[in-house]
């Protein structure tokens, strides 16, 4: 498996906010991760990534076959960990430019990144200052597309997006999966998502539900949504799924 989470608890200043996860990707596999605002999805993510004050109270994450619960995160981004933040920072002074050619793997050339996103008027502007909700996705898919992690992190990638730009967040998603190669497929990603509107752009191989601070259950993305819609998530803690 590419990354394993087992057993982990999770609080911040004393309050239990996961208990007892587990959950497993493997390579080239993507997973939606459904859940109700304050379920802990986002909690998750920013624990596997090791950022904030999110405390580890028992409980492992391995990736690629290393324990990395108490890995800085930047050691974390070296071993190949990326992350879209649901709601990105703005830092004054700091050019999108300068944060590619920062983080860029292999060198890739931010002027064709920025083209295959339809960004390139904003490279030369202060990061996430002023950017649109399509914007900010548009630029958090860019740094993730320069770094090309192995193991992608997206935080509700279609909350606050309008329709025209939905479908480019979609394609560069899939591109960052490598969803058009079907033998090799090596990126692994973990989709936070609340309305599941997502689904409608990027397949998922598989679906798990966050209720009650711990996944509830595994199975058909498609399967699993129908069911939240049919009955909510309340409608979760009685399935006999």
């Amino acid at each position: 498996m590419l990354l394993e989470i087992e057993n982990l608890s999770v609080s911040v200043e004393g309050k239990e906010l996961l208990k007892d996860v587990n959950l497993s990707l493997d390579r080239g596999e993507t997973q939606m991760l459904f859940g109700e605002n304050g379920s802990g999805k986002t909690s998750l993510l920013m624990a596997i990534m090791g950022l904030g004050n999110y405390r580890i109270d028992s409980g492992r994450i391995i990736f690629k076959g290393k324990d990395i619960t108490n890995l800085p995160p930047y050691e974390r981004a070296r071993m190949g960990i990326g992350i879209m933040f649901q709601r990105p920072p703005t830092i004054r002074g700091l050019k999108v430019r300068q944060v590619l050619e920062l983080i860029q793997h292999n060198g890739v050339d931010p002027e064709e990144l920025a083209s295959q996103l339809n960004f390139s008027q904003f490279l030369d502007r202060d990061l996430n200052l002023g950017f649109s909700g399509g914007e900010l996705k548009r630029a958090e898919l860019l740094q993730l597309m320069a770094q090309d992690p192995d193991l992608v992190l997206l935080d509700e990638p279609e909350s606050g997006v309008d329709l025209v730009n939905i479908s480019l967040i979609g394609q560069a998603i899939r591109k960052l999966l490598q969803k058009d190669l079907h033998r090799k497929r090596e990126k692994a990603g973990l989709i936070i998502t609340h309305s599941g509107f997502i689904l409608d752009y990027v397949e998922a191989d598989k679906g798990c539900v966050l209720v009650n601070k711990t996944i509830w259950c595994t199975g058909n993305p498609h399967e699993i949504l129908e069911g939240i819609r049919k009955n909510g998530y309340e409608g979760c803690l009685t399935c006999q799924r």
